[in-house]
């Protein structure tokens, strides 16, 4: 699946605290990191419940629990809920403007704001630039930061690796003081759109986590495809069989 046509390694990692609910262990399957994947490698691997973060390929792969499902939106049959037609409809002044992938010290100041208020002491708020772009980029997939502006003040961005069959949300951070905005679901609503535009079946948006709130906000748009035993199938039809 590289361009040497060999199959990745894939590597099992040692045990370490959880990241999304305190108290737990866990552990992930990572690909080798020696060959970089492209974006239509990725897109394969994607469809088997995997994700990346900057370089690295990787799904969680626990003993016991099973918190960490991947989702993805088909946006042909998506509607938005009353809330998030509201949250659309706020912000229609805003504009959206493309990126490649590079360091731009205004994203990195958001960034800042953004992680110092949203996610304070969760070791993503390092003041380094590198470490930044290690985190959100890729060097060999095609990867697209999305400006959201009202007039010349940047208050969103969203970075969107584009697929073969979809788009995938990496990240998005945002102005942390715009809360009636509700820039985080327009961030999701706007890539629904754009997928659609690009005539792209899916938008993924990595794990849906019931119990932990940063996560479970997936949930919320509907309908919402779910990786379980190998197969994509729709979440609300399985309700009581997920999680921990």
């Amino acid at each position: 699946m590289t361009s040497s046509h060999k199959p990745p390694e894939i590597f099992l990692s040692m045990p370490h605290a959880c990241s999304y609910l305190p108290g737990r262990t866990a552990t992930s399957l990572f690909l080798d990191p020696r060959q970089p994947l492209d974006s239509r490698q990725y897109a394969g691997f994607m469809r088997l419940g995997f994700r990346r973060s900057g370089d690295l390929v990787y799904r969680p792969h626990c003993r016991d629990c099973n918190a960490c499902i991947p989702v993805r939106i088909p946006v042909n049959r998506f509607r938005p809920d009353r809330g998030q037609r509201r949250a659309w409809n706020r912000n229609q002044d805003l504009s959206v403007i493309a990126h490649p992938p590079v360091f731009r010290q205004e994203h990195f100041e958001l960034y800042q704001r953004y992680q110092s208020a949203r996610h304070p002491g969760g070791g993503m708020d390092d003041p380094d630039p590198q470490k930044y772009l290690n985190f959100l980029g890729a060097r060999h997939i095609h990867t697209v930061f999305y400006e959201f502006r009202l007039n010349r003040r940047l208050l969103g961005v969203a970075v969107t690796d584009i697929l073969p069959d979809g788009l995938s949300a990496v990240y998005t951070f945002f102005d942390p003081d715009e809360k009636r905005r509700a820039l985080g679901v327009q961030a999701v609503l706007w890539q629904i759109e754009h997928a659609r535009e690009r005539q792209l079946p899916w938008l993924y948006l990595g794990y849906w986590i019931r119990e932990c709130p940063k996560m479970s906000y997936k949930g919320h748009y509907h309908p919402l495809e779910a990786f379980l035993q190998g197969h994509w199938v729709q979440l609300d039809k399985f309700p009581r069989t997920l999680g921990p």
